[in-house]
């Protein structure tokens, strides 16, 4: 294969559909992307945060499938261009039982690679004793996040309610939220939004998916002594992502973690805050790469 055929080879991904079967109220077609590798290290999903859609790993999943890894990238439910539930079920079971069905259906052995929400799913699920699962990844979450940087994200995802009147505006709310300038790249924005009858762009998620985040209750349905519990039953290599800059992981909840986890390492990403892939792309895939050659 010539250098050219194998950056085409890895470049067009595939727009795939996984049927879920959660529950009978709460079925939904999730949607996601594959990106076949040039190698054939093994197959690796990639689950965004809270509020995220599977574009937030942009050019990391490239970069994977140019290291060998088959990259599959989702919307959880609720997310993106995954369907909203039908009964707002959004408790972390209905998210492990849509990505439990993903794993079988790629054929099991599989990288979880969660950030924030899910990365909270890919813990839960490894936890299980019959986990498709050959190694986790959680990128800047661990059981018992800090509430006030939790609170932060969703006090951020609940602004705007009545959507926005322009692609610029809705640049200009992302840009306050990350202290920077806003991108110059407006039509890029139309991942993130989505345009409603009343003619507004409005944020793509549901918004049923809010909730109030504590330290005992991170998210619907889970507490943090269960995640703890759950990471102490997790019998595959783990690898903590850290942003350096992040006020969702303390050094409390990383100890804590690492007390709870037979198989893991931690890995600091100078500079970035909690969405470490968005902030420094380049070490994220470094720190990943050198996790995934080391221990898969």
């Amino acid at each position: 294969m010539t250098e050219r055929d194998r950056k085409a080879h890895v470049l067009v991904g595939t727009e795939l559909e996984f049927s879920s079967q959660a529950g009978l109220a709460s079925a939904v077609t999730i949607r996601g992307e594959r990106l076949v590798g040039t190698g054939d290290r093994g197959e690796i999903l990639l689950m965004h945060g809270g509020g995220q859609t599977r574009h937030a790993w942009g050019a990391g999943a490239h970069a994977l499938a140019e290291a060998g890894w088959t990259c599959t990238s989702i919307d959880l439910r609720g997310h993106g261009d995954s369907d909203w539930s039908p009964d707002g079920s959004y408790d972390i079971a209905s998210y492990v039982a849509d990505v439990r069905g993903i794993c079988a259906e790629l054929g099991g052995d599989v990288v979880l690679v969660g950030a924030s929400l899910g990365g909270i799913t890919a813990l839960m699920l490894s936890g299980e004793s019959d986990a498709p699962v050959r190694a986790l990844v959680l990128v800047d979450i661990v059981p018992r996040p800090e509430p006030e940087g939790v609170d932060r994200i969703r006090t951020f995802m609940q602004k705007h309610p009545g959507g926005f009147a322009s692609l610029e505006e809705v640049g200009d709310a992302i840009a306050e939220y990350k202290g920077r300038e806003r991108t110059r790249n407006i039509e890029g924005l139309k991942k993130n939004v989505r345009r409603r009858e009343d003619g507004r762009w409005h944020w793509h998620w549901d918004p049923k998916i809010l909730w109030h985040p504590t330290k005992e209750e991170p998210r619907p349905g889970v507490s943090g002594d269960e995640l703890v519990a759950c990471a102490r039953r997790v019998k595959v290599p783990v690898l903590l992502l850290r942003g350096a800059a992040s006020d969702v992981v303390g050094d409390a909840g990383a100890d804590e973690l690492a007390e709870a986890v037979a198989d893991v390492e931690i890995a600091m990403v100078a500079g970035a805050g909690h969405m470490v892939a968005g902030d420094d792309n380049d070490a994220f895939i470094s720190a990943l790469l050198s996790f995934l050659d080391a221990r898969t």
